[in-house]
């Protein structure tokens, strides 16, 4: 057992599926959102995986649900091996320890009624048996380690900036010293000039602790600078995986080449000639038949709005829904 633990990947899921029933009418049957239809990939140790795609394609509720804020509906969650979704003390505490988040908005996250050294410690408090100034000095090298001053631990949080408070929450979401940082949009909210220090923290960090990432984003100059493997999403399922270099360098699917055309390149010789998307992303309440790209893709045939097709991996390690590549 000990042996297959160590040759498993740090975190792997397996078809992940997130369905939320919708009431649309008194007398009516409850529909299902499936936000997240059937999501698999395994994550190793140090690396970063990006998770990229539009607003509403099931990137964040797949974050959520590897930190169980959401239960998936079905799918399995194995970290180094071991079963996170089964219900017991153990694995609930373990799973705390080890997959922490991050989100999105640096002014929403932090209770304001709080100083940040409570903000930092309330994890320790809970979920370790430190005394007060164990814990207290763990969160003083803590804040040294994310860039903040000693002096800052008695402060509230609005007496901060958004990247001094998003360095709070990035060392909030290391206390319990996790394996696993799940970061969903982490800098997305910040001003320009400060999107890059604290990526490069984050960066800094992940060598200094042997971190690994789920990065969501739909920043995809971003993720070029920050991920190992890039996962693009669209209405809950994914549609190309693999490294990022052969993501950028070579798109396959339509859907990827339209992201990507659509980011700014300062060397012209890696500019790309603009893919606009027409239509609006469809309903995840009523997705339609066959492929759900199909009516804003550029190369959809007749079968393509017939058939959805399957996830297959090729020969370079990628890995594509798309008849078009076969």
């Amino acid at each position: 057992m000990q042996n297959s633990q160590q040759n498993a990947p740090l975190l792997n899921a397996v078809d992940l599926k997130k369905y939320y029933p919708v009431k649309q009418g008194m007398f009516s049957k409850p529909k299902e959102v499936k936000a997240v239809d059937g999501v698999s990939f395994t994550l190793e140790r140090g690396k970063t995986l990006a998770i990229v795609g539009e607003s509403g394609c099931g990137k964040s509720t797949l974050g959520r649900m590897l930190t169980m804020i959401e239960r998936p509906t079905e799918g399995e969650l194995f970290y180094n091996g071991q079963n996170f979704l089964v219900n017991d003390s153990e694995t609930e505490k373990l799973r705390r320890k080890k997959i922490q988040i991050v989100f999105q908005n640096p002014y929403a996250s932090l209770n304001p009624r709080k100083k940040v050294g409570s903000i930092l410690e309330e994890p320790l408090l809970i979920n370790t048996d430190l005394t007060a100034s164990q814990r207290k000095a763990k969160v003083l090298e803590m804040m040294g380690k994310v860039g903040l001053k000693p002096e800052f631990y008695d402060r509230y949080p609005h007496m901060f900036s958004g990247g001094q408070r998003q360095r709070i929450a990035i060392a909030r979401g290391l206390m319990l010293d996790p394996d696993i940082v799940v970061a969903d949009e982490p800098v997305s909210a910040l001003d320009v000039s400060v999107r890059a220090q604290v990526l490069n923290l984050m960066m800094d960090l992940q060598q200094d602790f042997g971190l690994s990432y789920v990065f969501i984003s739909h920043d995809l100059s971003v993720v070029e600078h920050i991920a190992d493997e890039v996962m693009v999403m669209y209405l809950g399922r994914c549609v190309e995986q693999g490294e990022t270099k052969q993501i950028f360098n070579n798109p396959q699917h339509p859907y990827t080449q339209a992201l990507l055309s659509a980011t700014p390149r300062l060397n012209s010789t890696q500019r790309r000639e603009r893919i606009k998307l027409t239509g609006e992303l469809p309903s995840p309440l009523n997705p339609p038949k066959g492929c759900a790209f199909h009516a804003r893709c550029h190369k959809a045939t007749e079968r393509c709005s017939q058939e959805r097709p399957t996830l297959k991996s090729y020969p370079d390690g990628t890995k594509i829904a798309c008849f078009m590549v076969e």
